[in-house]
């Protein structure tokens, strides 16, 4: 019976940490636009549920359609690449440090030059 009840409560915890969240934080080294948004430049913490990821500094929020890749090599440090559309820069993709993991912001939502 105790190994029933351990086996239930892992069960539990294994489902609950596989839909958790992803979070990170990132630093915009430039004011930036996502989803049609502009954000100033600083601090971060970007959320990633799904095929949705939500940007916010704790008062703003923004909400953007994002793709979750793996690379083929762990990223030493957390990156934001950025397209740029008449000297205005736009979140094209994050790199989170320590991770093989890389953000793709949809394209369909921004309208940027590479």
């Amino acid at each position: 019976m105790k190994l029933l009840k351990s086996v239930v409560c892992f069960a539990t915890l294994a489902v609950a940490f596989a839909s958790a969240a992803d979070k990170y934080t990132i630093t915009l080294s430039h004011p930036a636009t996502v989803a049609g948004t502009p954000l100033k430049a600083g601090d971060y913490k970007v959320t990633v549920e799904g095929e949705k990821a939500t940007i916010s500094d704790g008062k703003n929020k923004v909400e953007a359609a994002v793709k979750v890749e793996s690379a083929d090599r762990k990223y030493n440090s957390t990156a934001v690449r950025y397209a740029t559309s008449r000297e205005q820069y736009m979140i094209d993709e994050i790199h989170v440090g320590g991770t093989k993991t890389k953000l793709i912001f949809d394209a369909g939502t921004q309208t940027a030059v590479r």
